[in-house]
């Protein structure tokens, strides 16, 4: 049956591809005016849009105009990051595009899913995910129809029935031909590996957090300040008069720039990871790397070299070497060859021997931990000695002379009987070994996953210099003392679930590497999951990250890239807690001692919106990559970011109190504190970005030119008097002054705590 399914010749092929288009639907076209309207109907636009309202209804008609301009930035700059994160992740979309196995002019290609046309035979098993609507020509399979249909339970189908783009063959193996490509199909949507709307990772779960700490935080210091108001013997209209004032303290405190900095830096990081050969398809991947402690990797294809080479054949049957040999390459998956299948036909026909054609073949499946074909009236079986040996009851008497340490073993059955014994050897990677240290140097645990036994993967793991021991994975249990580990042998498939749910149990942040069907649901629960270059559909759907390139080295870059945007959030979150802080104390504390609140509405808006200018640009901030797995400690975090704004707000303090004791009006008061503000909140990202003082080190071009337009902006509004009193160069100066003076001074306390943060 399969022999007379020939397919489409190349050139029938391109005729349809000219005239029904590639193998995609169009995505629909980002709407930034929609996106804007959405950024408008949130819990910080309500917030401010009611901080909008009440400066009307009170009359403050400038400062409600700032208010709308933080408002519509705050939407525009939401919707335009947004756009620009979708662009990455389409762009990277585009290349995990899944290859389809597809027979042209006789003969079967790899083929990129796009160029599928109506009328395509194409190769099926477990683990494709459909790119067509295709109707089934041979074989028994099953179907997971859920991303259709809704329903979790696999669909039997057998030949004759239709079968629809992005559904998952869940089990089984045969031949379809192509139906429907495109918007024609039923699905309307072409395969995608990206999952544009993925759940929030531990990053931005505890960034969150920062706004209860800040709402707190204002909530306590608006009460102190209503209660001293009226112990003060202000009444009704003070509080009223006051209003305008408590709303922009909260105002202060949203975090507008939080979903930009936080999408900027993850874009961003996705854009160079797919620059050097890993495509991210979920960005809570990059993040959740700096958090790594533990690693379960691959051996073959990851540690070792995705080559496998036939080093040893036995023979134990009584046909001659030949005839044993062509029977077991029969056995071999043709259409969609493994390692092992490449392997044994590579010494097949280096003897100069044929690949003889079966009338019937099943491939292998962990299942059955064989594959098998009906060929010149024999019943051939390839797979595991261990699976093998069961049928044949007899098998162990015959292997006596084999050495099944010197590498994997492979057995041929031939009628139920041990015709034969291959061992196969992998050569370890030239970068494994380096790579493996640069992992253990960041403070990752690497432990080694294998199928083989375990004296196989022992040898590996020494040449490799992972330190530990080895383990059968019947061995490992709850008990097992992870820290000693370098791998576990004798793995199946299904067990990787298993272990990755029982590091995480342990409170371990887990990475997994895997390439199969029935690595899938151990990448889904791993933190980061790394799907491998040559992984089936499934298994890059259910990763964090693809890999393009074989080994390790990949792995390194997508650590990097997750301390790099720990760095960038660490530094986001440092600074709004401290600057917000420090905002709300001044104020507080100003009007506790001095009986006025000694800084104007006006500047108090306008301070708000030069904050959110700049960190929103950490997001693409220089940084520096740490040799230890990080963890987010909101409390530590917070008492260090309050410590820096209580130096700040000591010192303004102190400014303050000079300012009223030697002169100085109101309105020059409140500019000069709005100044020192402004320029406090700089220097705080300056010093909070580095484990270096200030001085040693600098921003990335965005940050620093931001920064400097901030100032410039600032000193131009003083000293012109624009929407504040005016005041002179003498007083810009001693400002200035004073904010560096108390920026060394703080810095000096903070860097020890920094280096041990």
């Amino acid at each position: 049956m399969t022999e007379k399914l020939t397919g489409l010749t190349q050139a029938e092929a391109e005729k349809r591809l000219k005239k029904d288009g590639l193998n995609e639907v169009p995505e629909p076209k980002y709407n930034f005016w929609k996106e804007f309207a959405g950024k408008l109907w949130n819990l910080s636009a309500w917030i401010l849009e009611g901080a909008l309202i009440l400066e009307f209804i009170l009359g403050k008609r400038i400062q409600a105009l700032f208010v709308l301009a933080m408002l519509l930035f705050a939407a525009w700059n939401g919707a335009s990051k947004k756009k620009q994160s979708r662009r990455v992740l389409d762009n990277i979309s585009h290349k995990l595009t899944p290859t389809v196995a597809v027979k042209r002019d006789g003969k079967w290609i790899k083929l990129n899913s796009k160029e599928l046309v109506v009328g395509d035979l194409v190769s099926l098993q477990a683990g494709d995910v459909l790119a067509a609507d295709v109707k089934i020509m041979s074989g028994d399979l099953a179907f997971d129809e859920s991303s259709i249909t809704g329903e979790s339970d696999a669909v039997k189908k057998h030949i004759g029935a239709e079968a629809y783009a992005g559904t998952t063959v869940v089990r089984g193996d045969g031949l379809a031909t192509v139906t429907a490509t495109g918007k024609n199909s039923r699905s309307g949507k072409t395969i995608n590996l990206i999952n544009n709307s993925a759940a929030p990772g531990h990053l931005q779960q505890l960034l969150t957090k920062i706004i209860y700490y800040l709402c707190l935080l204002d909530g306590i210091l608006t009460l102190v300040i209503i209660i001293a108001s009226f112990i003060k013997g202000g009444d009704f209209k003070t509080f009223i008069d006051m209003l305008p004032f408590l709303a922009m303290m909260f105002i202060a405190s949203i975090p507008v720039a939080m979903p930009s900095t936080f999408a900027l830096s993850n874009s961003f990081e996705a854009t160079r990871l797919s620059k050097e050969g890993v495509l991210t398809s979920d960005l809570t991947g990059i993040q959740d790397a700096a958090n790594l402690n533990l690693l379960l990797l691959d051996k073959t294809g990851t540690i070792t070299e995705n080559k496998t080479a036939v080093a040893s054949w036995n023979n134990f049957s009584d046909l001659d070497n030949k005839e044993v040999l062509e029977l077991a390459g029969a056995a071999t998956d043709q259409r969609n060859p493994s390692i092992i299948d490449t392997a044994i036909d590579d010494y097949i026909v280096d003897k100069g021997l044929v690949i003889k054609d079966k009338s019937k073949f099943v491939p292998f499946t962990s299942d059955t931990g064989y594959s098998m074909a009906e060929v010149d009236g024999h019943n051939v079986k390839l797979g595991s000695f261990k699976q093998l040996s069961l049928i044949d009851k007899n098998a162990n008497e015959k292997i006596s002379h084999v050495n099944f340490k010197a590498g994997r073993s492979v057995a041929v059955l031939i009628d139920d009987k041990l015709a034969g014994v291959f061992i196969l050897q992998d050569k370890v990677r030239p970068d494994s070994k380096k790579a493996l240290n640069e992992i253990k140097k960041r403070g990752i645990r690497p432990i080694m996953l294998t199928g083989d036994n375990q004296k196989t993967a022992e040898a590996v793991a020494q040449e490799v210099d992972l330190e530990g021991k080895v383990i059968s994975i019947h061995d490992f249990n709850d008990n097992t003392d992870v820290s000693t580990l370098a791998g576990i042998a004798d793995v199946l498939p299904e067990d990787k679930l298993n272990m990755v749910k029982l590091f995480q149990e342990k409170g371990y942040i887990v990475g997994m590497t895997g390439d199969g069907v029935n690595d899938a649901p151990a990448l889904k629960q791993a933190e980061v999951g790394i799907a491998m270059s040559n992984a089936a559909d499934v298994a890059k759907r259910s990763g964090k990250m693809v890999l393009l390139n074989d080994g390790l080295t990949s792995i390194i870059k997508i650590l990097d890239a997750g301390h790099r945007v720990y760095q960038r959030m660490t530094t986001w979150s440092l600074t709004k807690l401290s600057r917000t802080a420090e905002l709300t104390m001044l104020l507080t504390f100003g009007y506790l001692f001095f009986d006025y609140l000694p800084m104007a509405l006006n500047a108090m808006v306008i301070y708000t919106i030069m904050n959110n200018m700049v960190t929103m640009m950490i997001g693409t901030d220089r940084t520096h990559i740490t040799y230890k797995p990080e963890s987010w400690n909101m409390a530590k975090l917070a008492k260090i970011a309050f410590s820096l704004a209580a130096g700040w707000t000591v010192i303004g303090m102190l400014f303050v109190w000079y300012l009223n004791t030697h002169g100085f009006s109101h309105g020059t008061v409140s500019t000069m504190v709005y100044v020192y503000l402004v320029l406090s909140a700089m220097l705080i990202v300056l010093i909070t970005r580095t484990r270096k003082y200030f001085w040693q080190d600098y921003p990335s071009k965005l940050v620093g030119s931001v920064q400097i337009a901030d100032v410039l902006i600032t000193f131009i509004l003083a000293l012109f008097g624009i929407a504040m009193t005016q005041i002179s160069w003498t007083n810009l100066l001693l400002t200035f002054v004073i904010a560096l003076i108390a920026a060394i001074v703080i810095d000096l306390f903070y860097q020890p705590i920094m280096k041990n943060r």
